[in-house]
């Protein structure tokens, strides 16, 4: 039943810090078990690529400090120990090679540097290099941070065009409640969808070492159902747990995509970190875009938030608040603004005939929903 991992060409794997940092710091003997699993991935035909938390925990004990306050004491730390961090996968894969890319939210959220990224990470793959990718932390800012790297490795996996993504977790699935605080709760094996039912069961404290939370997960499970992509959540303390999923034995939790899978600049719109606006468009907007895959027309446009050029990622909702989907502009925000409730005669003359008809043009729109 879904999708098997065994029938997946490319794959990324994502471990968190409360997986990796033991009691004094870094826990090579799970470095190794990790390193196992990918291996046993890539014996099966699979590329991968790695994305790795763990660069605060290994400053922290490295440099002997305690908790972060702050976000440039959460930078220090990473600073010093993202070579630490990087030593630990080099050792763990040697003789293999590994190659340490930084990727920031900005990053993914520009459509160029994007495929600046691809290409980088192509390339690796081509030559036999294992990418190890974690967040930019030294230059982030609050306001363009992923939030954790369950965010950017569902990003990463649409970087690549993976259909499988593993996240190792120091919990060993998704329970129908916390069971820090019900011991006899049951793991939900499978699941297809992201509703707010499924993000009740979750609770939104981090672990001990990491920054996302179970809903964090969730939220990262839904983008990835959105894109097309199969994610698995697993127990990362488990040393053979890659390799039991590989097997298709039933462990973790699976989250299997019913419907589309985007390709191209479509999965980087149902992925993108940063969005430049908003668009509130009427009722008959909202049900010609869900329900006939309509452009969206400047008539139909009630509302523009925010200040964005042409060319821009930016969210659609209805009238009452409910995510229609992402779009690319083919105006700026303040066209938008001049045009909107506008027929499309209005608009040619105001604009003059050369201008686009469409606000967002149905190639560059995605119909999404968000679990509220």
């Amino acid at each position: 039943m879904g999708r098997d991992l065994a029938a997946a060409k490319r794959v990324v794997v994502k471990v968190g810090s409360a997986v990796l940092a033991g009691e004094a710091g870094l826990a090579r003997e799970r470095f190794e078990a990790v390193a196992r699993g990918v291996l046993a991935l890539e014996r099966a035909g699979k590329r991968v690529v790695l994305v790795s938390s763990g660069a605060i925990a290994a400053g922290r004990a490295l440099l002997g400090r305690p908790r972060p306050k702050s976000l440039p004491e959460l930078q220090a730390l990473a600073a010093a120990g993202q070579p630490e961090l990087m030593r630990a996968w080099k050792e763990a894969f040697a003789p293999r090679p590994v190659a340490q890319v930084l990727l920031g939210a900005g990053d993914l959220a520009d459509r160029g540097r994007f495929l600046n990224a691809k290409n980088t990470l192509e390339t690796l793959l081509g030559w036999g290099v294992l990418p190890v990718v974690n967040e930019n932390d030294t230059v982030m800012t609050e306001e363009i941070q992923f939030g954790d790297n369950d965010q950017l490795a569902v990003l990463v996996a649409g970087l690549v065009e993976a259909e499988a993504l593993l996240l190792l977790s120091d919990v060993d699935a998704l329970y129908e409640k916390d069971p820090r605080e019900d011991p006899g709760a049951r793991p939900v094996r499978e699941l297809s969808e992201v509703t707010p039912e499924v993000l009740a069961m979750a609770s939104p404290r981090p672990g001990r070492a990491g920054r996302g939370g179970m809903r964090s997960k969730l939220f990262a499970a839904k983008r990835a159902l959105d894109a097309g992509v199969t994610l698995w959540l697993l127990p990362g303390r488990d040393p053979g747990a890659i390799e039991k999923a590989l097997a298709g034995e039933a462990i973790g939790t699976r989250f299997v995509p019913r419907g589309r899978r985007y390709g191209g600049k479509k999965r980087w719109l149902a992925q993108v970190p940063v969005l430049e606006g908003e668009l509130v468009v009427d009722a008959g907007a909202a049900r010609a875009l869900r329900e006939r895959g309509a452009s969206l027309l400047p008539v139909g446009v009630r509302e523009v938030r925010g200040n964005f050029p042409a060319g821009a990622p930016v969210k659609v909702v209805d009238e009452e608040g409910r995510l229609v989907g992402y779009g690319i502009t083919e105006l700026g925000s303040e066209t938008i603004a001049r045009v909107k409730g506008l027929r499309s005669g209005e608009v040619a003359r105001l604009l003059g005939r050369s201008a686009p008809e469409e606000v967002i043009h149905r190639d560059r729109f995605i119909l999404l929903e968000e679990p509220t």
